[in-house]
């Protein structure tokens, strides 16, 4: 029963919660639609040759223009964000994503 709940909670939404997770909400510059998305904090990251991890995505909307927006985030050793660019977005908090009119 442990796997199917654990399964269910994923499927969910429950995985916000999860702490070897980061999430990450931007706005596109293009057509202002929000965007969500997973960063897994164990299987996502690369090391650097400086120290610490770094990943990068392109998100790409659904609803609207379907504009690349590519992002980078850089995490220390200890898996903290420490600094994150992007191009063609900006980054919003989760209250922004959830009060954004994605219809």
């Amino acid at each position: 029963m442990g796997i199917l709940n654990s399964m269910k909670s994923l499927f969910a939404g429950g995985g916000e919660r999860d702490e070897n997770a980061y999430w990450v909400y931007v706005r596109c510059d293009r057509c202002s639609e929000a965007i969500k998305t997973r960063v897994d904090l164990h299987n996502d990251l690369s090391l650097r040759e400086e120290g610490g991890y770094m990943v990068k995505k392109t998100l790409v909307g659904s609803q609207r223009c379907f504009e690349r927006i590519p992002i980078t985030l850089t995490f220390d050793g200890n898996r903290q964000l420490i600094d994150r660019e992007i191009s063609g977005g900006e980054f919003i908090t989760a209250e922004e994503f959830e009060a954004a009119d994605n219809s």
